[in-house]
């Protein structure tokens, strides 16, 4: 009895024990998040040791504190965006230094000193080229407020503020020089997940809602759970698109790019039209499964059922087509766009005879208490969504095979 209990007691610490077992696992064999965390880790913290070393060694500087930090601050997921983050952080740490030294020159060490300081670094700080980097320029102006006031003579004052923009400057050197050097960090692979992730879950949604169209009319509680995916595969439209442009950013300055494997053109427009298709049509798919919640037969006729069955054969279609674009591989890029214009052409077929089966049946296309218009108009937005992406697609297939 009692050794049961203590293993019930032990098994919330087991799980997470195994669990980080996993984690350890996952960065070790794959290339993927787990082990990007633990290279920005890896690298940040070799960047502020050197930083350290020189700052605090090299230097003998009183504040060497301000070299990691600017180290590890700038150290980002491309080398693109650490050398942006460098320059938009000397330029407010500059700034913020600048101010302290020109009103403490002007109107001493004292209070209303601070309070112009700090004032005017806020309103620059909102400066627009800053970004994120905005805020840092009253965090500098703070931080050498304090050190014009440890200092005891005019000259050492400046001395002092002078050495925590060399601070800076050398932090960021080395934070970017590290993340150049050791394992610049390539995200090439990140544009795919980021397509396929939105992809699959726009085709799980049409797989489910085909089916259920060809053999049945489905109920409200039925088309309310479509509404919820719908909306859901929705809001993974900017986690796509920031995985496309991470993709894009990691090329900018990366020495890698001279190795013989990354040589080849790569050219990222074809995830774009990709991920820019498959955004509007989540929100195509917002639409129409907000349209089949929000209508209800009574008696569902001959005409609706035969109208829903062709519709169903469309949306099987469309589903044929996400499947290839949750597939994508840079890899087999050019088979896998031919595969999709192939797909494309079924598609346009069921949409073609999704027009004549409505236009046979004499469906009331321009009743504005059902839908079946504006369902009509849906499909063929998405069946040309899916054609100029298909186009694309194979543009750039060919561009990098030439």
């Amino acid at each position: 009895m009692t050794t049961g209990a203590t293993a019930r007691r032990r098994a919330p610490g087991q799980g997470r024990v195994d669990r980080a077992r996993q984690w350890a696992r996952r960065a070790v064999r794959a290339d993927g998040h787990e082990r990007h965390t633990v290279l920005l880790i890896a690298k940040s913290t070799i960047a502020a040791c050197a930083a350290w070393a020189v700052a605090y060694y090299g230097l003998q500087a009183k504040s060497p504190a301000f070299a990691p930090f600017s180290a590890v601050l700038i150290m980002n997921v491309t080398v693109y965006q650490s050398v942006a983050q460098a320059l938009r952080y000397i330029l407010a740490v500059a700034a913020g230094v600048a101010l302290q030294g020109v009103f403490g020159f002007l109107a001493g060490p004292d209070l209303l000193t601070f309070a112009l300081v700090a004032a005017t670094a806020l309103i620059i700080g909102r400066w627009p080229p800053l970004g994120s980097q905005g805020t840092q320029v009253a965090t500098a102006a703070f931080f050498a407020f304090s050190t014009y006031l440890a200092a005891t003579t005019t000259a050492d004052r400046f001395t002092q503020l002078g050495q925590i923009v060399l601070l800076v400057l050398i932090g960021c050197g080395i934070g970017v020089l590290v993340n150049v050097v050791l394992l610049p960090p390539m995200r090439f692979r990140s544009a795919e997940y980021g397509v396929q992730t939105l992809a699959s879950s726009l085709c799980g949604l049409l797989d489910d809602m085909a089916p259920a169209l060809r053999d049945d009319v489905p109920d409200a509680e039925r088309t309310g759970q479509w509404r919820t995916r719908a909306e859901q595969a929705e809001r993974l439209v900017p986690q796509a698109r920031t995985a496309v442009r991470t993709a894009q950013e990691s090329a900018y300055y990366n020495p890698r790019l001279l190795l013989r494997r990354n040589r080849r053109n790569r050219s990222f427009s074809g995830y774009e039209a990709v991920a820019q298709a498959l955004e509007r049509v989540s929100y195509q798919m917002v639409s129409l499964t907000r349209s089949l919640d929000q209508w209800s037969e009574d008696e569902p006729s001959a005409r609706h059922r035969a109208f829903l069955g062709a519709y169903g054969d469309f949306l099987a279609a469309m589903a044929r087509l996400t499947r290839i674009m949750s597939e994508l591989d840079e890899d087999r890029l050019a088979a896998q766009a031919r595969e999709l214009c192939e797909a494309a052409d079924g598609a346009d077929e069921c949409l073609s005879t999704l027009v004549e089966r409505s236009q046979d049946i004499d469906l009331p296309l321009t009743d504005h208490t059902r839908p079946y218009g504006l369902l009509l108009v849906e499909a063929r937005r998405l069946m040309d969504e899916f054609r100029h992406t298909c186009d694309v697609l194979r543009q750039v297939a060919d561009g990098t095979a030439r």
